[in-house]
């Protein structure tokens, strides 16, 4: 989906199959809040990631829209219905839990093949789409297999296999890949995005993880605090963050007071800078036109494989983190140290302002 049909007015498609749009919505439970005077509204085939700390309400709106709780004020509309009241079972959704939920005692076909049976589709045209649905997770060859017998990988694909035999218009996932190891978590997020753009369904994914939200969606709902910050392409929200949270929760960032970054750039309005585009330069090295810098010193070094971060403590009293690539090492060779005199500099350009 292209980033010029996500920023179509959300009215055109509210009605379309497999949308949903929440107004006003609002949760609470006794005197708290989960969730305030929210609105969001997600296009059809769309796969947006709800990303937010524990606590911030993600998880509540998508219990909301599967109907598992009820709004304390607000309205749910799926492909343009108004199901706020509407119970699950009556809802065109589906969804997949961080704990697969799979039959102990039932074959992976069988678990497959159970909302099926529940609806009482035939034995034949359920064992055909069983076999498509396994196929299309590559798990075909494990049908008679026991859950208990399947990695959690594994067992994840067949909770996916599950959800999607049924052919919802919606597909919510929550945290689905967060009992898994880092790398087979990565390898599920490119095998999920594949099974996406696939079937063309429509995927709400909640998740705490900001790389695994930048990878998988087409848009990200930044939530905190029972409210959504920003909503945007993984680009826009990663490189042009609206607020000073979003700007520390996705990723490192460099914050530069208004004061400070009116001194260096004229404006006053705070900036923030990803440590990917600073630049280490040698303490008395001239700035490239354009670019501004502050001097400091090197006080801490941390090695993550792809890159090296440095933390530089400037004269300033501001901490800048700049990242550089390992590829552009030579063993040996101009490898900056703890108590280096650094200018660290960037163009302003590549700084988000915040309000």
């Amino acid at each position: 989906m292209t980033t010029a049909a996500l920023a179509t007015d959300a009215d055109s498609d509210a009605a379309a199959p497999g949308s949903v749009s929440l107004s006003g919505l609002t949760k609470s439970f006794g005197d708290f809040t989960a969730v305030r005077d929210l609105d969001l509204h997600v296009a059809p085939g769309e796969f947006l990631s709800m990303l937010g700390p524990s606590g911030s309400g993600k998880t509540t709106v998508l219990r909301i829209i599967a109907g598992f709780e009820e709004a304390t004020s607000g309205t749910v509309r799926l492909s343009g219905v108004d199901v706020t009241r509407t119970p699950p079972h009556a809802r065109d959704v589906n969804t997949v839990f961080q704990d697969y939920a799979l039959f102990p005692h039932m074959t992976i076909a069988e678990n497959v093949g159970y909302g099926l049976r529940v609806k009482g589709t035939s034995r034949s045209e359920r064992v055909e789409q069983v076999a498509e649905s396994l196929r299309r997770v590559r798990l075909d060859h494990v049908a008679d297999r026991l859950p208990h017998q399947l990695s959690g990988g594994q067992r994840q694909r067949i909770a996916l296999a599950r959800a999607l035999i049924l052919r919802p218009q919606v597909l919510l996932l929550d945290e689905p890949l967060g009992a898994l190891d880092k790398q087979l978590r990565e390898q599920m997020q490119i095998e999920l995005k594949q099974i996406q753009r696939e079937v063309g369904i429509t995927f709400v994914f909640v998740t705490h993880d900001q790389e695994e939200a930048l990878t998988l969606s087409d848009r990200v709902a930044v939530f905190n605090n029972g409210r959504i910050e920003q909503v945007g392409t993984a680009r826009e929200v990663y490189e042009e963050p609206q607020t000073e949270f979003v700007a520390r929760f996705l990723g490192l960032s460099n914050l530069i007071g208004a004061e400070l970054a009116q001194e260096l750039t004229g404006t006053r309005r705070t900036m923030s800078i990803r440590p990917e585009r600073v630049r280490m330069l040698g303490a008395s090295d001239a700035l490239a036109d354009g670019d501004v810098g502050l001097t400091g010193t090197i006080a801490e070094i941390v090695y993550t494989g792809p890159a090296t971060r440095y933390l530089i403590t400037s004269d300033a009293g501001v901490d800048i983190i700049a990242e550089r690539p390992n590829a552009h090492h030579i063993a040996g060779l101009d490898v900056p140290r703890r108590g280096d005199r650094v200018r660290a500099a960037w163009n302003p350009a590549h700084a988000a302002r915040l309000p």
